[in-house]
């Protein structure tokens, strides 16, 4: 298992693992919003969605700013870019794979059809109609043994 000590892209994830914070920053990605009306929008208590507000400040994804009794949040977006950074090294090593993959599906699909030989049974009539089958040489069963 590869183990790294990196705890801001640690924070970012676990913060982004949560649907209610996901739908957060969809909601900031317009601009700057009151978090009333970012609490509005949810189905929880006030106390438990400014929680989710909490865990998003602590990665960094969001910065709160207060004037006079309004309390606003502003996207941050520099922790996702590293988050981003980071994926991406993934994305280009499992697109190299899975090319990788395909080809070879294709290959072996190739010779497949390549190997393949076409059957050598009879050729059926193109007449519609049916032939007699043919009569047994033998006659029909004979005498049972009795004990």
């Amino acid at each position: 298992m590869v183990k790294y000590t990196d705890a801001v892209l640690d924070r970012v994830f676990g913060a982004l693992a949560d649907p209610t914070r996901r739908g957060v920053l969809e909601s900031l990605a317009g601009g700057s919003c009151a978090v009333s009306e970012l609490a509005a929008s949810s189905d929880m208590s006030l106390p438990g969605f400014l929680k989710h507000l909490r865990v998003l400040e602590d990665a960094g994804l969001i910065a709160r700013e207060k004037e006079g009794r309004v309390v606003s949040c502003e996207l941050s977006a520099q922790p996702m870019r590293t988050a981003s950074a980071w994926m991406s090294r993934y994305e280009k090593f499992w697109s190299e794979r899975l090319d990788s993959l395909a080809r070879y599906l294709y290959q072996q699909e190739e010779l497949q059809t390549w190997n393949r030989q076409p059957s050598r049974t009879s050729p059926r009539s193109s007449s519609g109609g049916t032939s007699p089958s043919r009569r047994r040489k033998s006659g029909g069963h004979g005498p049972t043994r009795k004990r």
